[in-house]
């Protein structure tokens, strides 16, 4: 559901195909016991085969399947659309995790929290020890980070945080542990008063070569996850809270 319009997603023979998840000819969904079928996908009630090249007002959406993630592009009256996401270059040779989310809140809860770094110290104390803002301007800001490893091991980092686009943002670290690591978090509105955020991380080390190879990697992708999905489970009642201050939906609080 992106946008309050139900998608359909599958692959096809060139690659990711997305539609609107409802039948053109009796209207029924398509993803409820739909299979594919030489790249096209057969409709469950009364097998209707739909590909690339649509059917009478049915038509595939563009996507874009960047490895990690995949993109549906919706019509839109107010943006000039591109052919790919706005999107900065990924660190080469990284094992990838991918957590998502979903609450009562909107993109701009989402972004302007992950934005917000200082709150990670106090809202957030399992994961962070101490955070502080060395330099901020108007591309972005870049911050001294020390993470808790386990119990009273920590590790200090420097991070650049920076919005590539509007529902994006992008952290990279800079130095320390894991330099050149990235993470990108994604808003993307499901529907009214319904947002999901999708976070990517690039786990990358300058130690070790070939890291998505070794035999490790689906641990750490694993604990990486794990981890951003603790952080994001919190951040969540966090934005679906500011969403609710903003509305003036809790007693006392002027809207």
């Amino acid at each position: 559901m992106v946008e309050g319009r139900p998608l359909v997603l599958w692959r096809g023979s060139e690659g990711t195909l997305a539609a609107p998840n409802v039948c053109p000819h009796m209207g029924a969904p398509l993803s409820f016991r739909g299979r594919v079928e030489d790249g096209c996908l057969v409709c469950p009630w009364h097998a209707l085969r739909l590909g690339p090249e649509g059917h009478a007002q049915w038509r595939c959406l563009p996507t874009y399947d960047d490895g990690v993630l995949t993109w549906v592009r919706l019509p839109s009256a107010d943006d000039e659309p591109t052919d790919h996401p706005l999107l900065p270059k990924r660190p080469d040779g990284a094992v990838t995790a991918v957590v998502e989310r979903a609450g009562r809140c909107e993109p701009q809860d989402i972004v302007e929290n992950r934005l917000d770094p200082w709150h990670g110290r106090h809202y957030h104390p399992y994961a962070f020890a101490d955070l502080v803002v060395v330099d901020e301007d108007d591309e972005g800001m870049t911050c001294d980070v020390r993470y808790r490893m386990a119990g009273p091991l920590t590790a200090d980092v420097r991070v650049r945080f920076d919005a590539p686009e509007a529902s994006t943002v992008r952290m990279e670290i800079l130095d320390g542990l894991g330099a050149g690591s990235v993470v990108e978090t994604h808003a993307t509105a499901a529907g009214p008063e319904r947002c999901r955020v999708i976070e990517a991380i690039f786990a990358a080390s300058p130690r070790v070569r070939d890291f998505p190879d070794r035999w490790f990697a689906p641990i750490v992708s694993r604990s990486v996850a794990r981890v951003a999905g603790r952080l994001w489970t919190d951040d969540i009642a966090y934005a679906e809270r500011r969403y609710a201050l903003r509305r003036g939906e809790i007693p006392g609080w002027p809207a």
